[in-house]
């Protein structure tokens, strides 16, 4: 009896440690600048930045700063895939956006088929909208968790 109660304790320890989650965000930045001059890419940081590092506390009492130079939160090391650009000098090319949508679909293929999760996907568009517009993005970014 108690082995079965030795195990059953290892086993829920085992249980509780494998529960603890991981994520990771990748970003597809899409260009909507007309005429094709914009860039469009899937961006993957290869390497960890502890936000901590970068926090500081503001109050009345303590003006904590974080001393931090800007050049520390740089990522040097990250993966970046062309994608197309939503326009080219004839307009929108949909063939551009179907070839995005092709190589989105193989990377989040990629992701769970290393045992990630798709948890959750938010998108935005920047565009500056204002008189000769020839500015905007269209960003999505993809949260993975194991």
């Amino acid at each position: 009896m108690k082995k079965v109660l030795l195990f059953a304790a290892v086993a829920l320890a085992c249980t509780l440690d494998l529960s603890a989650q991981q994520f990771k965000v990748i970003t597809s930045v899409e260009s909507i600048v007309p005429n094709g001059f914009g860039r469009s890419r899937i961006i993957n940081a290869l390497e960890d930045k502890d936000h901590k590092e970068f926090t500081s506390v503001q109050s009345e009492d303590d003006n904590t700063r974080n001393k931090a130079d800007r050049g520390e939160i740089r990522v040097k090391n990250f993966e970046e895939t062309k994608l197309l650009n939503f326009y080219n000098i004839g307009g929108i090319r949909f063939q551009n956006i179907a070839a995005n949508d092709a190589l989105l679909s193989s990377m989040i293929n990629d992701m769970v088929a290393n045992g990630w999760e798709l948890a959750f996907v938010t998108s935005a568009v920047e565009s500056e909208s204002g008189k000769g517009d020839g500015q905007g993005i269209f960003i999505t970014r993809y949260i993975f968790k194991k």
